[in-house]
């Protein structure tokens, strides 16, 4: 969670919403990334899809069975929906996202009954950092003329 932490603060330096997320499979690291909408142009470079798309192209497999992503924030329905999709099995977040969360905030979708696939969801870790970077972000912005 503290390397997903790192990709939110360089989100943050980018001028990006600071979520960050690390994709482990087998012990290691195999997908990183950081919001970059922004940069990108693009409502589909969330974190999470940017990490699942590099662990896609490391394991040479869109199938990322025990994998664990980390994620600084909450999924929201988009990105929860690849982690289903990817067949991860478990989701690592931070902060609860009450406006968009898709593991338990505002949508339940790793517990739908209706999906092939359920995924274990560990919220709260790191809640604190990933919480204050957003705050400090957003506060930032608002001082924006």
């Amino acid at each position: 969670m503290r390397i997903a932490l790192q990709e939110a603060a360089l989100a943050a330096e980018e001028g990006e919403v600071p979520v960050g997320a690390v994709v482990v499979h087998a012990g290691r690291i195999i997908g990183r990334g950081h919001n970059r909408t922004e940069a990108l142009q693009d409502p589909t470079a969330h974190a999470e899809i940017l990490a699942l798309s590099a662990a896609a192209s490391y394991l040479h497999n869109w199938r990322l069975k025990g994998a664990t992503i980390y994620v600084t924030v909450e999924p929201c329905l988009m990105c929860t929906g690849a982690l289903v999709l990817a067949r991860v099995k478990c989701i690592v977040f931070g902060a609860h996202d009450p406006k968009f969360g898709a593991c338990g905030s505002v949508y339940d979708i790793p517990w739908d009954n209706r999906l092939n696939h359920k995924l274990e969801v560990r919220p709260g870790v790191l809640a604190a950092e990933s919480t204050g970077l957003l705050q400090t972000f957003f506060q930032a912005q608002r001082r924006k003329p």
